[in-house]
């Protein structure tokens, strides 16, 4: 039996109110996302060449977290994974409000950091607001199209899903995020040289990591004993509910 046939057996069709991996995903998931969003505050350039693309340092981590979305709808469901995406949400706002705080701050006259702050992180609030906006574009289409993919190959073909997914989600994050980042900041040929190189390298890495995904959501399906087919489920991003609600 091939491994996208055992893939695509339901393993339960009853699910459990609690799941052994699920907290922890979410919790990855948010830290991978807000750390990415500070180390996006810093661009450099990559030598490739024959061409010299700069990139934003959130570009190294931040396609786990369309990986960790991928699990997320592909094991527990859209309806829950919808749930992580708000949560994701709700972290970026309570950091952007923190660090905006923390900026209006006056600073001690002796402090040995004096100034510092403000230059590593004044440029925080405008990537945070950019990455809300691109997250939540680029994850509900991640997982909508992923999930409408599942019942089209009735569960089989992961990585037609994870990939088609990545191409939709992460298209429209990069587009997103990288012009209310840095419109105005970067030239536009390094802006759009930009764009180029952090979609590739996002999809890139999803392709890259398809056979770590295949045994990470066979685990899953595996030792939680669920795998959801959202046959009945409202896709509005707005809904909180478990699936078919």
């Amino acid at each position: 039996m091939s491994s996208d046939q055992k893939l695509s057996e339901p393993v339960s069709n009853a699910q459990p109110t609690r799941f052994k991996y699920f907290d922890l995903i979410l919790a990855l998931f948010a830290v991978v996302l807000i750390v990415s969003n500070l180390a996006s505050t810093k661009t450099a350039t990559v030598n490739l060449g024959f061409w010299q693309p700069a990139f934003d340092g959130g570009t190294i981590l931040f396609p786990l977290t369309y990986i960790f979305g991928d699990l997320l709808t592909e094991v527990y469901g859209y309806a829950r994974s919808r749930r992580v995406i708000w949560f994701g949400l709700a972290m970026n706002m309570l950091a952007t409000l923190t660090f905006a705080l923390v900026a209006s701050l006056s600073e001690s006259v002796d402090s040995p950091t004096k100034g510092a702050f403000g230059v590593v992180f004044a440029f925080a609030p405008r990537i945070l607001l950019a990455s809300t906006l691109a997250f939540f574009v680029g994850e509900f289409l991640n997982s909508y199209v992923l999930a409408r993919l599942k019942l089209l190959t009735g569960g089989r073909w992961l990585w037609t899903r994870t990939i088609g997914s990545t191409l939709v989600g992460q298209g429209a994050d990069t587009l997103v995020f990288s012009l209310v980042a840095f419109w105005g900041v970067l030239p536009s040929d390094v802006l759009w040289g930009l764009v180029l190189f952090n979609y590739l390298y996002k999809v890139g890495l999803e392709v890259v990591l398809t056979p770590v995904t295949y045994a990470v959501v066979s685990f899953l399906k595996r030792a939680e004993g669920v795998d959801v087919f959202d046959r009945h489920t409202n896709f509005s991003p707005f809904k909180w509910g478990k699936s078919g609600s």
